[in-house]
């Protein structure tokens, strides 16, 4: 299977799989659409799309090779997954968090975490906190965490303090 991923996210939409790609591609550097699939007639008793209407928009956002599908109101995205983005400065942090949380629910934002305007969730984490964290019970991965606690969009200079005490 040359040129296909052996695993690849696929996030099931409503009817906004373009728009939500669209954000996507404007957040991250090397991300590109790879290929786009339209409904037919066949099995429109089913999925009740248009035929001609986008059914799935493969695309890549950094590499990481992901599909959009436009499924319809059946499912809806929660916590329950969410996709990493590690950042090495607190300007990349700052980038990634004001971007996907535009629009986004003001009520899911706590520890990194935030969903973006189309219910996806996200973190947007420092690449250094694991090793910040290592040890959690240690008296320095419990500083880290009580500050991680108190945050929203993280402070890496904030937990770097606690990390040091």
């Amino acid at each position: 299977m040359p040129g296909i991923a052996r695993i690849a996210p696929c996030l099931w939409f409503d009817d906004q799989a373009e728009q939500a790609v669209e954000l996507y591609l404007s957040v991250f550097p090397n991300s590109r659409i790879t290929g786009t699939a339209r409904y037919g007639e066949a099995g429109r008793e089913f999925h009740g799309k248009t035929p001609g209407s986008v059914m799935t928009v493969a695309f890549e956002l950094d590499g990481q090779p992901f599909t959009a599908l436009n499924g319809g109101p059946v499912f809806r995205f929660n916590e329950a997954i969410s996709l990493q983005v590690f950042c090495d400065s607190q300007a990349e942090l700052d980038h990634y968090w004001d971007t996907l949380s535009e629009g986004g629910d003001p009520q899911a934002r706590q520890c990194g975490w935030l969903k973006d305007r189309f219910g996806v969730s996200w973190q947007v984490v420092p690449t250094v906190l694991a090793d910040m964290l290592e040890g959690g019970d240690s008296p320095r991965g419990q500083r880290v965490m009580a500050a991680l606690l108190q945050m929203q969009k993280l402070d890496i200079a904030t937990l770097q303090r606690a990390c040091e005490g």
